[in-house]
């Protein structure tokens, strides 16, 4: 069975925050944040997907969702999209 896991980046425009989250079904996803039905982000649209992550393990990528959320993790991840917030 061939299972997929994405971890994934938000950009808000509204409000220029981060928001990293972890589904099975990316475009799904998506499509809620979009549609304002996730109730961490509707009051930040619009937001943008910059980064997302494939993962064929469950536990790897929860543990990459939390890593992420993690100080460390957040500035790592900053330093990584430097040029994307630049622009």
């Amino acid at each position: 069975m061939n299972r997929k896991f994405y971890v994934y980046i938000l950009h808000s425009y509204k409000d220029k925050g981060l928001y990293i989250g972890f589904t099975n079904n990316l475009k799904r996803r998506l499509t809620e944040h979009a549609n304002g039905k996730v109730t961490a982000t509707h009051l930040r649209t619009p937001v943008k997907l910059i980064h997302y992550e494939y993962f064929i393990n469950e536990a790897d990528a929860k543990a990459r969702e939390k890593f992420l959320k993690s100080g460390y993790g957040r500035q790592q991840l900053k330093a990584f999209l430097k040029e994307t917030f630049s622009n």
